[in-house]
């Protein structure tokens, strides 16, 4: 018989007053990372913006359409460039994301005029198929066969990839990759709040805590 793991180790305990002592000083480093990523989305609003191509042909379940047609009539796009592993392979790390886009709150994003949309270089029958198998339900489409991914800098890895059109030009004002799209990730942040955080083998957390490797 397989012996049980061990119960987690567990936070120090504190009087209330201490607690609050320890609060009220990571509030204030909390107060300062806030105060450095609004200064941080203000630089991305004042970002140049280069013009891009608009004449890929994604296939999508409704058809053949362009990138412009990609922004369904408004005037901001962002796209999610999910890997393409090869048949039957899907990039863990991709899926979790995917996982994570709040679809409800997409209808949102389009009411202020931006569009969201999951592209990859896999064929759409497999996207269809991978869309069942998840239940997924948000817009997703194929650049098989075009220089979308690589034009966008994603190569064969994973992006996030803002545009803007005026009027039938379009052009890529953003983009971020690696831990610029963690930060998106609802599950991660929420559980960055936790006292075990996310039990990872990466984060620095104090000995005896529970971690296991990413994605594994």
């Amino acid at each position: 018989m397989n012996a049980p793991n061990p119960a987690p180790a567990l936070p120090q305990v504190v009087s209330a007053e201490e607690w609050q002592q320890a609060r009220a000083e990571l509030l204030a480093a909390e107060k300062e990372l806030t105060r450095a990523q609004d200064r941080l989305a203000a630089r991305r609003r004042r970002l140049p913006m280069t013009r891009f191509d608009n004449s890929y042909t994604f296939d999508t379940p409704s058809g053949p359409k362009s990138l412009l047609d990609l922004f369904e009539g408004r005037g901001e796009l962002v796209v999610y460039q999910f890997m393409d592993n090869g048949p039957d392979h899907y990039c863990p790390g991709c899926t979790w994301f995917t996982n994570n886009v709040p679809v409800p709150a997409l209808a949102a994003l389009a009411e202020t005029g931006v569009t969201w949309v999951t592209v990859s270089n896999m064929p759409l029958a497999q996207i269809e198929s991978y869309k069942k198998q998840m239940g997924w339900t948000l817009p997703f489409v194929s650049s098989h066969g075009t220089s979308f991914a690589e034009d966008c800098g994603a190569g064969g890895g994973f992006l996030l990839s803002v545009f803007l059109r005026d009027g039938e030009d379009v052009y890529l004002t953003y983009s971020t990759t690696q831990r610029g799209v963690d930060r998106l990730v609802f599950t991660n942040h929420l559980l960055d709040h936790t006292p075990y955080g996310r039990r990872e083998d990466w984060e620095d957390s104090p000995p005896g805590w529970p971690q296991h490797p990413t994605y594994g």
